[in-house]
């Protein structure tokens, strides 16, 4: 029995540890994804370290990546810069192969 509750453990902690390095992965993505809309935008470098935190936050406010991508078209919609949604979506996309890779 000893063996299967090891078993299980070990289970558990590869299931954490691979959580922890989603959610560092994402982060990451986050700041990068923030960084172009940033430059996009105009913006200072405390107004980067700002937005960054923003967009951190905007991420938790529901599973996947959709509430970060509204909250970017908003932002660039409210600063008057037309983008294409496929714009946004290919920097998504390429600050997380970024985040990615930044963790093998």
């Amino acid at each position: 029995m000893n063996k299967f509750d090891d078993r299980g453990k070990s289970f558990e902690k590869k299931f954490q540890m691979d959580q922890e390095l989603q959610f560092k992965v994402e982060a990451r993505s986050n700041k990068y994804l923030a960084e172009f809309v940033s430059l996009k935008l105009g913006k200072t470098e405390e107004e980067k370290k700002n937005y960054i935190q923003e967009i951190i936050k905007a991420d938790m406010e529901e599973a996947g990546q959709e509430d970060v991508f509204r909250k970017i078209k908003q932002d660039f919609q409210t600063a008057s810069i037309s983008i294409e949604d496929a714009e946004i979506r290919d920097q998504m996309k390429r600050a997380l192969l970024r985040a990615k890779e930044d963790f093998k």
